[in-house]
């Protein structure tokens, strides 16, 4: 066979795509004005091509010269027919050559001779806008920005303001990047339009890509202060988010409480934030809005679900989970984790309710590929609640390691399980061993020091505390942890007062560093602000723990009814509480 032949018939599975492309499309004579002809047989007229003889000959002469491996003169023929002819499908095409090469500088060129010959087409001023970039040519790029917003069509600009920070997503100089598209938008932050939402939105969006937080705070702000109803500036807020910056929190509440109906997503993430900062009862309130005002919201139930589990709410929380599975069973929900993590919250549901069996039957229905080891791991719980905790470590230490983040989980489920049974003794001397094998995990070292004080290795505590704040001076779990066990003891009550209010200030909502507070005022015989801070801590978060402390400190000051009352709630919580059972027991008080 030639071989210039087969070329060509290689080819000609190629071109017509080209070809295709810049051709207009005629539509069919519909069936129904011929009735005479059967509609599978209906017949396109031929259409209208942009291309003569001549140039068809030179694209495909630039095709099968691209494909014998010349790109520069395979694009330089594609290029030369797209300005011959003004097609836009051949200067994409060339654009795309040069791409697929690597060649930046000619791709620039076929994208602005593109956009030159097309002054209208957005898709033209996108390509170069996005090779500019990609060229780290950013002062090159203000027109472009300003293009793309102009050359979108009314009802589409406030989105298209709002996408425009992703073309900057991998610039390195953040900074700059930050100027220039302030410079782009100026004229449509000095407006009072949606338009001018969107940017102040899109601006602050920039601006926390750059670090500059108070800065992407102001604009979230200011995009707000124009349209209050406005969806963006409550979702750069959300981004925001921190105990050190209070103004954002508050722009999300003025959004939620301005669009009641708001999109079950936006309210959420404000449940998620809350949740990251210990907010449950906050959190709560959001999920319980969200599957009121939208009952058919699978993921709402399954959060929900597992806080109520948390706060021992067993009756709700299989509610919650089983209306979950229920509406994951009807659309997309299924798919992902979210089943398996319901079918693991039921799974505990029933083990607190001491119904191994039913927790059985809820573990089996999870895939083995998916959560195994939070499914082993809750299996081992329940061989260990029925004796067999040789048997429970066995069935975790069989668990798959395939690298070393897996043998880490497989190491920790078992320490937990062996706490979990109090095995102190066994838990400290494993965790050990993880210490000692991932030495640079401060967290770690934490949880040895909580094993430390469970054995009432109590110098070793401390020493172990203050090497993991030594380490992560931010880390407030620590500084928490330290400060509450001197108050335990009635040891160094100020120093203790002054590590807890260290870890305040890394976590100001945490109800249980407030607890730590509250407990180490009263140990210091503040009982007035005692009472105040335990009280607003069992509101924002009603545990057991915090019952024992709250209720031992209106029996202090002979509001006796009232102790009684909190701490029946709080065995109502969680009636094997240590601290509320120690409690009890020292001031020999029964329920």
């Amino acid at each position: 066979m030639n071989p210039l032949f087969s070329v060509f018939s290689a080819l000609c599975l190629a071109v017509p795509a080209v070809l295709a492309q810049t051709t207009p499309t005629v539509p069919a004579e519909p069936a129904a004005a011929r009735p005479n002809a059967p509609a599978a047989s209906v017949a396109r007229p031929p259409a209208a091509s942009s291309l003569d003889g001549e140039l068809f000959y030179q694209v495909l002469i630039g095709e099968i010269t691209l494909r014998n491996g010349d790109a520069p003169a395979g694009f330089a023929l594609i290029l030369d027919a797209a300005r011959k002819t003004g097609d836009a499908k051949l200067y994409q095409r060339a654009t795309d050559i040069a791409l697929q090469s690597r060649s930046g500088d000619a791709a620039l060129q076929a994208a602005r001779a593109w956009r030159q010959a097309q002054p209208a087409s957005r898709e033209a001023n996108r390509y170069v806008l996005q090779i500019l970039v990609a060229l780290n040519r950013l002062t090159e790029t203000v027109e472009h920005l300003k293009a793309d917003v102009q050359l979108a069509a009314p009802a589409e600009r406030t989105q298209a303001i709002i996408n425009l920070p992703r073309f900057f997503a991998r610039v390195g100089d953040k900074k700059l990047a930050t100027e220039l598209f302030e410079q782009a938008l100026a004229a449509e932050l000095k407006t009072s339009t949606p338009e001018s939402t969107a940017a102040w939105a899109a601006v602050g969006r920039m601006r926390l890509a750059a670090g500059d937080m108070p800065g992407a705070l102001n604009a979230a702000e200011r995009g707000q202060a124009i349209s209050p109803q406005a969806e963006a500036p409550a979702l750069l807020a959300l981004e925001l988010m921190d105990p050190k910056m209070p103004r954002a929190e508050a722009l999300v509440q003025s959004y939620l409480n301005i669009n009641a109906a708001a999109q079950p997503e936006i309210r959420m993430a404000y449940a998620r934030a809350l949740l990251d900062t210990q907010r449950y009862a906050e959190a709560s309130t959001q999920l319980q809005m969200v599957t009121r005002d939208k009952p058919d919201y699978p993921e709402s139930w399954l959060v929900l679900g597992s806080l109520q589990l948390q706060d021992n709410q067993l009756a709700a929380a299989q509610a919650s989970l089983l209306r979950y599975l229920e509406l994951a069973g009807q659309g997309e929900a299924q798919a992902g984790r979210g089943p398996s993590q319901a079918y693991l919250a039921l799974a505990q549901v029933a083990e607190k309710r001491k119904d191994y069996a039913a927790a059985e039957l809820w573990l089996n229905k999870i895939p083995d590929s998916q959560e195994l080891v939070q499914a082993q791991t809750r299996r081992a719980s329940l061989l260990a609640k029925r004796g067999k905790l040789s048997e429970a470590r066995q069935l975790l230490q069989q668990l798959p390691e395939r690298n070393a983040e897996e043998a880490r989980i497989k190491l920790m489920a078992e320490v937990n399980l062996l706490r979990e049974q109090k095995e102190y003794r066994s838990a400290y001397d494993l965790l050990a061993q993880a210490v000692a094998r991932y030495p640079n995990e401060p967290e770690l070292v934490y949880d040895q020091a909580m094993l430390a004080e469970k054995l009432e290795l109590l110098p070793e505590t401390e020493r172990l505390l203050r090497q993991v704040i030594q380490r992560k001076p931010d880390y407030h779990h620590a500084y928490n942890a330290l400060g509450y066990s001197l108050a335990e003891r009635n040891i160094r009550l100020p120093e203790a007062k002054q590590l807890i209010l260290k870890a305040l200030e890394y976590a100001p909502q945490d109800p249980f560093i407030q607890d730590s507070l509250g407990w180490v005022e009263f140990r210091m015989g503040n009982k007035a602000e005692a009472l105040k801070i335990l009280e607003a801590a069992y509101r924002a978060k009603p545990d057991s723990e915090i019952a024992a402390h709250l209720g031992e400190v209106l029996w202090s000051m002979g509001q006796r009814d009232r102790a009684l009352a909190i701490w029946k709630e709080g065995a109502l919580l969680n009636p094997d509480n240590e601290t509320l059972l120690g409690t009890l027991k020292r001031l020999r008080v029964r329920l």
